[in-house]
């Protein structure tokens, strides 16, 4: 079932012409009863009545908002011109707002991708973009878009693991736009027989769940110094290959084998220790005969 535009006359002149009509009516009825034209009075009781009746079929709607008419459980339209409007007055008029709405979804607590327990939560920006299928589709149109944003949610943290390790593959953590269009894109999917458009949605909290937050603490900081001391030899072997050829290429001095395996260990021991070195300087060796 898809939304039918229904074009509903302006309100305004339709109040005008009932509350005329009521005044005549009025007017007959009480002219009647002194003339005591009981046929007379009673076609002006008639007419009243179904005047009155006719004053059910004002209702207003209100700017971003849909009224849903249904005729005795037939869907007839929805009316999206703002501003009061008329219809028949057996109508039933169900508001629908059209406006930009959010939810964010509670901590969830899902395994990701290698097995860790995580938790994760995300808001969602949504709204209605056709009124039959949000009403008659589904059961509760905002119930149901709570429910498979969290479902979604779920299915999209145990297709990807927490971080990646340094691999470059997609993770939680390292890839926020990837990982919020896939899960915009599963969430859509999942809604789209509410009639409902998925605008944006995004990771709000992600943390490794109690449990191990401490051992996975340890093994991020094991990972970053495992990465620093890998930069740090890269960068202290390309220096000493620099020194190496620089002081060949300039004739500074000629070293043999032992002794550039002696400089290769003295600078790798400056440039890769954790604290500074105390040189010491070699001015000779005393002899004593």
């Amino acid at each position: 079932m898809n939304e039918r535009q229904y074009s509903a006359p302006s309100g305004i002149p339709a109040l005008i012409g009932i509350i005329v009509l009521l005044l005549a009516n009025g007017a007959w009825l009480v002219n009647s009863i002194q003339q005591h034209a009981v046929w007379a009075i009673l076609v002006a009781l008639l007419a009243g009545i179904v005047l009155l009746i006719c004053l059910g079929g004002f209702f207003t709607v209100a700017p971003n908002e849909g009224k849903v008419l249904q005729f005795f459980g037939s869907y007839v339209g929805t009316v999206r011109d703002a501003g009061p409007r008329w219809t028949n007055p057996f109508y039933s008029k169900r508001g629908v707002s059209l406006r930009v709405r959010n939810f964010e979804s509670s901590k969830l607590k899902v395994n990701d991708l290698d097995g860790n327990p995580i938790e994760i939560a995300a808001v969602v920006v949504w709204q209605v973009v056709d009124t039959a299928e949000a009403l008659f589709q589904v059961n509760d149109y905002e119930d149901f878009v709570h429910i498979q944003s969290e479902s979604a949610l779920r299915a999209m943290a145990t297709s990807y693991p927490y971080d990646s390790h340094d691999t470059g593959a997609l993770s939680l953590r390292s890839h926020g736009k990837e990982i919020s269009d896939h899960l915009r894109n599963e969430i859509q999917e999942r809604l789209a027989k509410a009639g409902v458009d998925v605008i944006e949605a995004r990771i709000t909290h992600l943390a490794f769940a109690p449990e191990i937050a401490q051992a996975m603490l340890q093994r991020q900081q094991a990972s970053a110094i495992i990465a620093a001391r890998t930069r740090i030899v890269e960068g202290a072997v390309t220096m000493v290959q620099m020194a190496l050829d620089q002081l060949k290429a300039r004739g500074v001095v000629d070293l043999d084998e032992e002794r550039k395996a002696a400089m290769v260990s003295n600078l790798l021991v400056v440039l890769c220790g954790e604290r500074g070195t105390q040189p010491i300087v070699n001015t000779g060796t005393l002899y004593t005969g």
